[in-house]
This record gives structure tokens, sequence and C-alpha cells, in this order.
């Protein structure tokens, strides 16, 4: 793919977030005159780059005499100054688009509901020990934008459905799309549309690819529609399956005996990184070594401490009610639930068989916490902060219980993102 030259071209960029940001110093470094809008306050953002023309505490976007528009991922494409752009034409792409223009290596890309980061991490623990110099970022933490112009051999890159409605040439060597549930329904009119957006990580793909699903997602059919290139799956009937201690593909019996990777989710991230790195010609040796030293996440399942016999666990990144789930199905025992945010428009009803006879309590924070009164009401307290929470928590905490984090929202009533809010919970907990 040949770059674009952006020299002296006006570029705006929308959203002053991490993303924007990176967009901003790698259009700065191509030589773009860069403009940067954000509806907060300059006060209320992390940073004002020097060079940069901002314009911050807007109420709209006026996107007129530019030649390009990256978007950032929290600005919604129906956004209507952004419709109108598009009605005269101005061409408008994502953060990972204009990062993957800039970059030659091979890229491995990850999306799904549920999952996405654990395995894009994952598959950099199993490049990383076949010595193959991976970024591992996107999504997860780093912007694409920062590898450009690193040594790498191979890009590990977890992308949101929200980066992918902004990609055009954008092109995968190895793609998965972990599972399709119900999340972000506050931005997309139909789960149809939802799945329409994550199935576009599989477009500029062609036979030589590879695109790896879940084959026992209810999504599986209609997502191997969008499938170009080779088709390889996981689950009971996929070409990894699961087995005792593990999962098995092509022949091979791997091992997972990791506590970082406990649950049967995580045993679907295993055989979904496994799938991709063998698309990348990954030995079973290095394979194997990655499932055994991956460290795990921070805010996924993390365990912050034993106090006094109580497991203290950090399930902030559990944004919705699909990712909680999972998280009460790995966890057993007697349970105090911390949980709440901003809602995003799916029910919490699901969760009732899961919580059962073992919920001692729930402690409800945030915006949601009357909805999940409402629909939860078993053994729940509003509580409104995290702070109020964890010291409710520690009160009520008995030697074989479990302490979980697991808001099923997102965090943007009361935190900037679900890091800040684990970092919170983290502290509070190694502060009792």
């Amino acid at each position: 793919m040949t770059a674009p030259n952006l020299t002296g071209r006006r570029v705006a960029v929308v959203g002053a977030g991490k993303s924007g940001l990176a967009a901003t110093g790698l259009l700065r470094a191509q030589g773009a005159l860069v403009e940067l809008f954000d509806q907060k306050p300059a006060r209320a953002l992390a940073a004002t780059p020097e060079g940069v023309a901002t314009h911050f505490g807007v109420t709209g976007f006026v996107l007129d005499g530019f030649a390009l528009a990256v978007i950032s991922p929290g600005v919604p494409w129906a956004h209507p100054d952004l419709a109108q752009a598009r009605a005269r034409r101005l061409p408008m792409v994502s953060e990972v688009e204009l990062a993957s223009w800039f970059l030659n290596a091979p890229i491995v890309a990850v999306t799904g509901t549920n999952g996405k980061s654990t395995t894009t991490a994952l598959l950099g623990a199993m490049l990383s020990a076949a010595g193959r110099r991976p970024f591992v970022g996107g999504n997860l933490g780093t912007p694409l934008s920062f590898a450009v112009g690193g040594d790498h051999a191979v890009l590990a890159v977890e992308l949101s459905s929200f980066q992918l409605e902004g990609v055009e040439r954008f092109h995968a060597t190895a793609a998965a799309v972990l599972n399709v549930t119900p999340d972000h329904l506050d931005r997309y009119p139909s789960m149809a549309s939802y799945a329409a957006a994550k199935a576009r990580i599989f477009e500029r793909q062609g036979g030589a690819d590879v695109a790896v699903l879940n084959r026992d997602d209810p999504w599986f059919q209609k997502l191997s529609e969008a499938v170009s290139g080779q088709l390889r799956s996981f689950g009971r009937y996929g070409d990894a399956q699961p087995v005792e201690a593990g999962f098995t593909l092509d022949g091979t019996v791997y091992r997972v005996a990791n506590r970082a990777l406990r649950g049967d989710h995580n045993l679907e991230n295993a055989m979904a990184a496994a799938l991709l790195a063998r698309a990348l010609e990954v030995s079973t040796a290095a394979i194997q070594q990655g499932l055994e030293v991956f460290p795990g996440l921070p805010h996924r399942l993390e365990l912050v401490r034993e106090r006094w016999g109580t497991e203290w666990i950090n399930d902030s990144k559990a944004t919705n009610v699909d990712s909680t789930a999972v998280a009460l199905r790995a966890i057993g025992g007697p349970l105090i639930w911390i949980a709440g945010g901003r809602g995003k428009g799916a029910p919490y009803a699901p969760l009732r068989p899961l919580l059962g006879t073992r919920l001692k309590h729930s402690l409800l924070i945030g915006e949601e916490a009357g909805r999940l009164a409402a629909e939860l009401p078993d053994r729940a307290e509003r509580v409104v902060t995290l702070e109020a929470a964890v010291a409710r928590a520690a009160s009520l905490a008995q030697p074989g219980d479990c302490v979980l984090l697991s808001p099923a929202c997102a965090s943007y009533d009361q935190f900037e993102s679900y890091e800040e809010r684990g970092r919170l919970f983290r502290s509070l907990v190694e502060a009792l």
C-alpha cells in the first residue's frame, strides 16, 4: 500500500483522547497541518499538542476546508456534523486506518464483544515466545499509530467496532471475530448493524489470508458470509476444540493450566490466539510457552489481594452484561458483587441465574444503580460511589467470600475510563 502524501494538507482530528492524540502526533510527523476538535474544555483534556490548532469546548465540529478527518472511537459516526461532512464527500477514517497506511509488517487483528484484549495480549505472548518482535496494541492500551517507525515483525491489534467503522484499506493477514453479544446498543440501531461493524475486519482479506470465527457463536453463519479468506474456527466442532485440561488443534494438544486463563471464556480466547498464531506459522512449542507465561491483563479478573480469607477481584473491564456473565461463570463461591456505572441499554435480568443463592450482597454505584436494583433486587444496596462500595464490602466480607468488581456498565458517568475505575478499586483494596 502506498501511503498518501499529507505534507501541507489540512487534517481534522475529532476527539482529543488517547486515539486522537496519537493520530495527531502521526499526522504532524507526516507534515500535515492538524486541527484538533473536542467538545470537552481544555482543562478537562490531558494535553494540548504544540503546533496544533485546537478547538476545545466546542458544541459542534466545523469541518469545512479539510482534506481528511480522523475520527476518534468515542465520537459516533452518526453525529450530525460528521454526517454533513460526509455528504460533502470529506474523507473520514479511524486512527487505525490512518496508522495502517504507514505500516509494512503483517497485521493480525482481533475483535469481538468480549475477550479481544486477552486474546490479543495472549497472541503477543505467543509471538514473543517465537522471537517475532510483536507490537501489541490498538484498542488495547497503545494506539496503532505508535507502531509507525518501530522495529516490529508483526502487529497484533485489538479493534473495537467503533474503530472498524472507519476502515477503508486496512488489511489483516489474519483476523478474528471472537463473539457477538449485545453491547453498544446505545450507539447501534440493531444487533445486525453491530455485527456488520465487527465483520468489517475481514473486508480487505484475500484468499491467502486467514479468518477465525467462533463456531459456537449464534452469529457464526452470518459472519462467515463476510469471509473471503481461509476460514478457521474454534469451538466444539471447530478446528480448535476443547479437551480435558486444554484444547486440540491440528493434532496437537495444548495445556491450559495458567491461572490467568481460568474459565471457559479464556479457553476460547486461547484457542483463537493459537489459530491466529498458527496462521503466522508460529511453532507449537512457542504457542504452548505463550500459554504458560501469559501474565493476564489488568482489570480483567485480576486478583488484587487475598485479605483475611477473602479474594478481591478487579474486573473493571467488564463494561457490558455479557462480560460480567463471563466473570460470574469463572468465579465460584459466596459473592459480594460491585456493579453499576453508565448503562448500554442491555437488560440485566440474564445475570440473575448466575448470581443465584451464592450472592450475599450487591453494591450498586453510578447512574445505573437504580435500574440494576429494579432488575436484580435480591440483596441489593445502592451506595453511589466506588469508595463507599469498597468500604461496605470490607464490612460484609468473611473468609471464603469473593468481592468482585464487575460493573456490567461503562465507566463514563464517574470515570474517564474503565482503567481509571479499576486503578481506584485496586488502590482502595490495597489500602484496607
